[in-house]
């Protein structure tokens, strides 16, 4: 009786601690499975948890092993990605708000047209300053008021720099928001439009912040691909270099065309944190928008930004 209940224990702290609550009973074999398709039987039996919390027990046979990287993935979704220190760079010449970067956050993240991650904001710094175009997301500062406020720690600091959201621990209360002197995260107050499959899958519910009713949600700096060292989809879409996005402790930041050091980018092209003065240490960092790659132009959809 102990035994069996030792292996109960064992089996659904291991289930757990893998994150495959939700694909328990896929891994075992049905009746409807063809016969060359099924798994050689073993006879010993293995008890795991399934998603409705009742213990059920499969043939080992049945079970079918799951990659080294989703290990990695679940394992260490709260701590980041190990000796990652991740960054972004704005290059405000650049910018020419085709929003582009914005189109692709808003695609890959399934968000309605009222939800805007990424903003593009209209900027002058004074009325005898020529305006300019500032894309703003979250800054995922070292010191995030957001997380301190959150009374269920549903927002957290990853060692990789990402500022996270578990939307499934989220109560809603909106805490947050009001802490964030950025504006960088919004309310849904509706049931997005997310393909059922979207939550089904391993690598999105575990690595992206899936927006749901009644949470709150924000800029994720695209983790899933920031773990296998391609750069967010913001960075990626942007045809003209906005974006820098790298490792601090490599030093290397890349726009996708170039790849240069963190480190001198920022001393030889002036680069600073918006609102710097409040110390919350943000990972976003912005060039001034000199030497500018195109005029401004305040077209009749940018109109209904505000002007900074």
């Amino acid at each position: 009786m102990q035994e069996d209940q030792d292996t109960t224990i064992k089996g659904r702290r291991e289930f757990l601690a893998k994150g495959i609550a939700a694909g328990a009973l896929s891994l075992m074999a049905t009746s409807c499975m063809s016969h060359d398709k099924m798994h050689h039987k073993t006879g010993e039996k293995v008890k795991l948890l399934s998603p409705e919390g009742e213990i059920v027990e499969v043939d080992s046979g049945d079970l079918q092993p799951i990659p080294d990287e989703m290990y990695a993935i679940s394992e260490n979704i709260r701590e980041g990605v190990p000796n990652r220190k991740f960054v972004m760079v704005i290059d405000l010449a650049r910018c020419k708000n085709l929003r582009k970067c914005h189109d692709a956050c808003e695609k890959i993240h399934f968000l309605p047209p009222d939800k805007n991650w990424l903003k593009v904001l209209k900027m002058q710094n004074s009325e005898d300053s020529a305006p300019y175009w500032q894309p703003t997301n979250c800054f995922h500062c070292d010191r995030p008021p957001c997380v301190k406020v959150c009374p269920v720690n549903a927002t957290y600091k990853r060692t990789d720099g990402i500022v996270f959201i578990d939307t499934e621990r989220c109560i809603g209360c909106r805490f947050c928001m009001v802490a964030c002197p950025y504006g960088a995260r919004s309310f849904n107050w509706e049931d997005p439009e997310i393909p059922e499959d979207m939550y089904k899958q391993h690598h999105h519910s575990m690595e992206s912040i899936i927006p749901r009713k009644g949470t709150v949600s924000k800029c994720d700096f695209c983790p899933d691909m920031a773990r296998n060292g391609e750069l967010p989809h913001c960075v990626s879409a942007c045809p003209n270099g906005t974006y820098y996005f790298g490792d601090e402790n490599e030093d290397a930041v890349s726009n996708g065309s170039e790849t240069v050091r963190l480190s001198e980018l920022l001393r030889d092209r002036g680069g600073y944190r918006y609102m710097e003065d409040l110390g919350l240490e943000p990972r976003v960092y912005y060039l001034p928008p000199v030497n500018r790659l195109f005029p401004f132009k305040d077209d009749e959809f940018s109109k209904n930004y505000k002007t900074r």
